[in-house]
Parts: structure tokens; sequence; C-alpha cells
């Protein structure tokens, strides 16, 4: 029967998932930011690719022992939602463990959870260990690790603990409460079942206990669902079309300038057309920058990644850059792109002063802006990458670290001439001479001479 517990709930539930997805739909837009990019080929190879990476966990199992820890929290995530939505059918019906009806299926779900939420609290406890007492190098080290980012990861885990002792609160409450009128409760509960008299015997306290802990695990995760948009725990739900869309093409292959590519042609073919530029919404023709200087110079997936970085840092501790000393951290040019991409959002414009128009203001006193090249991430950071990209490769959520960095050195190469001293002497070599060295090509095999010894015979 529905009550005012139930209006109470249905109330509750509407709020949190309503200001879910306006989260969700701030991010979409933040993501539409970037340049348009169609990723529509080979739809069964992507398909495979997130069933191994992203759903298999593929890449984690590179490091055991983190990789079995999570797949403890990431498992009992997928499977205890489902208890979830029993809690939410009751919650809105005023029923009561309504999937109880499923008999020997339900027991072994109900058991499934119960071993699994166990697990997950052992693992968090092992993670919370590994980050603050062990101090593992890769989750505490780095200029991108402040204090904001050990804290998310420490909050989420505990969260994570709490939710899963006020499950099993509930479930041992409701437990005895059985034992207590003599009555079958439907499902299997081999955890509970351990501390089903840690509780005491009474009814009334054992009706409060068995409430609060039902609702707590609810709001809990009403909370952590509104949370996640603003935590690294996002990837729980990027990881999966980040994955879909990451790249195909071999990881040594870079991608080409389209517009670069349409100069060259009509330098070399006179009767090549180039196609029209891109108009804006007024008409007016968009300019194709060479390279990034902003986020909206990355394309839409660049800016997925950032949504969907771990902060796990298995890139930066590959980097061999960063393991040699030098600027660069992987992990700091995806969180920096983020950082940026969620300051322009916030304040579009500041920086689009057009924006206004929509709003009905006339005249707008525009400030000095901050870009992210420069602003974030430093020319020393990116001209420290090698572009090995062993940092694609250690990603577990598949995010092109490498392609960012690319697209950052572009716009110094081609936009601004501010390469460093040594690549600029390659390119007049190159240009002059059609190779790296400073030879002239009609010298280029002298050394063939040199090494010629003649032969006696």
């Amino acid at each position: 029967m529905i009550g005012l517990e139930n209006i109470i709930f249905l109330i509750v539930a509407a709020i949190g998932i309503g200001l879910f997805v306006w989260q969700i739909s701030k991010i979409r837009k933040n993501v539409l930011m970037g340049r348009d990019l169609v990723i529509a080929d080979n739809p069964s190879e992507r398909i495979n690719k997130t069933l191994l990476v992203a759903f298999g966990q593929q890449k984690m199992f590179k490091r055991m022992l983190p990789a079995v820890l999570h797949l403890f929290v990431y498992v009992g995530f997928l499977v205890i939602n489902i208890e979830v939505l029993e809690i939410l059918i009751d919650g809105i019906f005023g029923t009561h463990r309504i999937l109880g009806f499923a008999g020997i299926l339900y027991s072994g779900l109900m058991a499934v959870n119960e071993i699994l939420a166990a697990l997950v609290i052992i693992a968090c406890v092992m993670f919370l260990w590994r980050r603050n007492v062990t101090h593992v190098p890769r989750l505490s080290k780095g200029v991108e690790m402040r204090a904001w980012p050990k804290l998310d990861a420490n909050l989420i885990l505990i969260t994570e603990i709490v939710l899963m002792i006020a499950l099993f609160a509930f479930n041992i409450s409701d437990l005895k409460l059985a034992q207590l009128r003599g009555t079958h409760l439907a499902g299997a509960f081999p955890v509970s079942s351990l501390f089903v008299n840690a509780l005491g015997s009474d009814p009334d306290t054992l009706h409060v206990i068995g409430r609060v802990g039902w609702w707590f695990h609810i709001l809990g995760i009403l909370a952590f669902m509104n949370y996640l948009p603003s935590s690294k725990h996002f990837h729980i739900i990027m990881a999966f079309p980040n994955v879909y869309f990451s790249k195909l093409l071999p990881k040594g292959k870079f991608t080409t300038n389209p517009a670069i590519t349409h100069e060259i042609k009509a330098m070399l073919d006179p009767s090549y057309q180039p196609p029209a530029p891109e108009m804006d919404a007024e008409g007016n023709p968009i300019i194709q920058r060479f390279g990034a200087r902003d986020v909206e110079d990355l394309t839409w997936k660049q800016l997925m990644d950032s949504y969907t970085c771990t902060e796990c840092g298995r890139c930066t501790s590959v980097c061999p850059a960063n393991i040699t000393g030098k600027l660069l951290s992987p992990r700091k040019i995806v969180m920096d792109t983020r950082d940026r991409m969620e300051e322009k959002g916030e304040h579009p414009a500041i920086y689009h002063p057009n924006h206004y128009k929509e709003m009905g203001v006339e005249r707008v006193e525009v400030t000095e802006e901050k870009t992210l090249l420069r602003g974030y991430i430093t020319p020393e950071e990116l001209w420290a990458c090698t572009s090995c990209n062993a940092c694609v490769e250690a990603c577990p959520v598949n995010i092109d670290q490498l392609s960012t960095i690319m697209d950052l050195r572009r716009f110094l190469v081609l936009e601004e001439s501010a390469a460093p001293a040594s690549l600029n002497a390659m390119f007049t070599n190159i240009e002059n001479n059609g190779a790296p060295w400073a030879f002239s090509p009609a010298d280029r095999f002298n050394w063939a001479d040199e090494l010629y010894v003649p032969s006696n015979n």
C-alpha cells in the first residue's frame, strides 16, 4: 500500500535522478564544445573492443593485485544495482522485497550480492591502505595530484564502504525480524546470517535499524550518483562510450590536418578545387586552426577522454619523459584539459561574446582570455614527449593522451613558429636539402666513397 513514506521516496528519487540528468546535459554541452568528428566506422570491431576493454577490464590485468581488487568493486557495482532496482520498486509501490517471487533465482542473486558486498568492503579498505599508508607513487606523486584528487578518491572509497554496511544493516535486521516472527525471508544471506544476532533482538529497534539502513542505502546511492559527474569516478559511466569511440588505427599513425592537405593538393595540382570553408550560424567562414590552442580546437572525442580519466596514473608511470625527471605527465595533460573545459563551460560568455546575443545583452566587456596552451599546459611539457605511445597503451579506458599533445604542438609550430631551435634547424634542412641533415643532396652518399677500399685484385 502506498503511504506518505512512498510519496516522500518518489519525490526524493525524482529530484536525485533529475539533478543527475541535468549534470549529464552540462557535461554533454562541454564535450560538444570540441570540433566535430565523425566516428562511425567498423561498428563490430568497436563493439568487440568495448566488450574486451571496458566490460572485460582487459588492460587492468597488466597489474594483477589492483586488477583483482578493482574487479570486486566493478562486478559488485554491476550486480548490486539489481538489488537497487528492487529497492526503487519497493520504495515507490510500498512493497517489500518484491522480486522474492523469483524463488531460487532470487536466493542466488541475494547470495551473490552479499558476497560481492563483502568483497567490495575488503577491496575498498585495501585501496585506502594503498593510497594512504603504502603511498603507491603513481597514486600520490605528481603536481596534478593536489589535495582534491586525493580527497576525491578517499571520499568515494569511504562512501562505498558505508553504503555496503547500510545494506548489511538492512539485511541483518530483516533476517532477524523474520526469525523472531517465525517466518521465512525470501532470499539467501550467507554474510548477514553470520551476524544475525549482532543488532540485538528487540523488534522495534530492529525495525528502526532496517528502515535507516534501507533509506541510507538508497539516499546514499542517489547522492553518489550526483557526485559522480564532479569526480574522477565518472569513468564508471564514460569508460564504455569512450572505448567504443577510441582509435582503431595503428597507434603510430598520426592524423593529418585537412586544411593543410587541401593546400598541398592545390599546390601540386592547379586544377584541384578545395572544398568551400565551413560556415557558422551567422554565415561567416569558420577559421580552421593549425593545431589546438584551446579546448574548442580539440575534437569532442579528445574532450570526452578528459571526462573518462580515472586519474590512476598508469600513463604517467610508464612515460619515459616523466621517469627521467622531465615536466611531462600525460595524466596532467588530460586533467588540465578537463579543468579548462569546465572553466569555459561555466563561463561561456566571457570567452564567447556572441553568446550574450542569445541573452539579449548588447555590449559585453571581455576579460583577457587564459587558454589551455600556456594557461594550463606549458610548451616545455609538450616538447618533452617522445611520442612513444606508452601512455596510450597503458590507459585502461583507451584515452589517447598523445593526440592532444600533438595538436598542441602543431599549433606551436604551424601558427606560432615556436618550435625548439633544434627542430627549427631540422625543418630548414628538410626544406633546403630534402633531409634532416645539413648536407646538399649531391653530397649525401660521400660517406660511401670514404668507406670504399679498392681491392688489390
